[in-house]
């Protein structure tokens, strides 16, 4: 059984950096305005991260299930503890990150024009969250925390069980930044999310002819901007989903005192799971096939719309219209004997 895991072990990185370079060439020979977008620049620096992390963690953990003994040298288990500790921090900041452009993109355009946010623009942010990142990681290896191999001993971490006061407010430390960057993105996300509703509420009620109306609501609603919602939220909620249970057990391990070392291993292992779905969200919404969902959305809507323009109108309607029909024939022939003679009866019967 242990030879069959030691046989898998390597397919597991080898998909992940597979998966990586496909939505990075995905990405990199796109439309010239998709090149040039803040978001892309963002969502092109996630899979480089998510690559990055796959090519460097990935030998050390390959490398300890061939031999026990490699986790167990000091400095290298303090590395492998920084590449957890960065890997994971820095995708929940890109993610952040691209949740924070749509919203000034949408829900504030002039601050996003003054603020000239583009393609350069991401890239310097890309910068600062890697050398903040890095600074803030590295602090363990300064002496303000430690790093111990886990009791599974196929991973290593900083030792949030300690009662050093100061390794303990890292630890805190660690969890209260990774709670904020996923309270923001939701935040976000749900408040682009809303404006949009908003805004096509608005657009749709405001009193103008139908050809601005609809040429409004398809700039509003393209098959581009539709993608950029989507391939947030979606990757939103795969990195969040991947990096809450981590977060959890940091809080769990730092205030608790009952240790559930299967719930650790747990959570480092869903962890590890986002930079293998990351990828395939970019490979598979891709805009060709936005455009296709688009199409068949329009086409399912036009279709209902004339079935209900070709319905038949409703018996009691034409009751309605009968029976104004036979009031105005009866007042037209009122002087008719036949008529008067009924006319009469019905008045006897009263």
């Amino acid at each position: 059984m242990e030879k069959k895991r030691i046989a898998l072990e390597p397919l597991i990185p080898s998909g992940c950096a597979i998966g990586n370079l496909i939505a990075i060439i995905v990405l990199s020979v796109s439309k010239q305005e998709r090149k040039s977008s803040a978001f892309y620049a963002l969502v092109r620096g996630l899979a480089v991260t998510d690559l990055l992390g796959t090519c460097l963690a990935s030998p050390l953990t390959i490398a300890n299930y061939l031999d026990r003994q490699v986790l167990m040298d000091r400095h290298v288990c303090q590395f492998h503890s920084f590449l957890l500790l960065f890997f994971g921090l820095a995708g929940l900041s890109i993610i952040c990150a691209m949740a924070a452009e749509r919203y000034l993109a949408i829900c504030c355009p002039y601050t996003y024009q003054r603020w000239g946010v583009d393609r350069r623009f991401a890239q310097k942010f890309l910068l600062f969250i890697y050398i903040s990142h890095i600074f803030f990681c590295c602090l363990p290896m300064m002496g303000m925390a430690s790093s111990e191999l886990q009791p599974s001993g196929t991973w290593c971490f900083i030792d949030w069980r300690t009662q050093k006061p100061l390794a303990t407010a890292y630890s805190v430390l660690y969890g209260a930044v990774s709670v904020l960057l996923i309270l923001g993105t939701i935040v976000l996300n749900l408040a682009v999310c809303g404006a949009l509703l908003l805004m096509r509420q608005r657009t749709v009620q405001r009193p103008v002819t139908r050809g601005s109306v609809r040429q409004r609501w398809m700039a509003l609603s393209s098959a581009a901007e539709t993608q950029m919602i989507a391939v947030l939220v979606t990757t939103s909620a795969v990195v969040l989903g991947c990096s809450a249970p981590l977060v959890v057990r940091v809080f769990a391990n730092c205030f608790m005192t009952n240790h559930e070392h299967e719930a650790d291993l747990a959570a480092i292992r869903i962890a590890s799971a986002n930079p293998i779905l990351d990828p395939w969200i970019y490979i598979l919404l891709r805009r060709s096939l936005f455009r296709r969902l688009l199409s068949l959305s329009r086409r399912g809507s036009s279709i209902c719309n004339s079935i209900r323009s070709s319905s038949p109108p409703t018996p009691k309607r034409n009751l309605v219209h009968s029976s104004l029909t036979s009031v105005r024939l009866i007042k037209k022939n009122k002087s008719h004997p036949e008529v008067q003679e009924m006319l009469n009866s019905t008045h006897l019967l009263h």
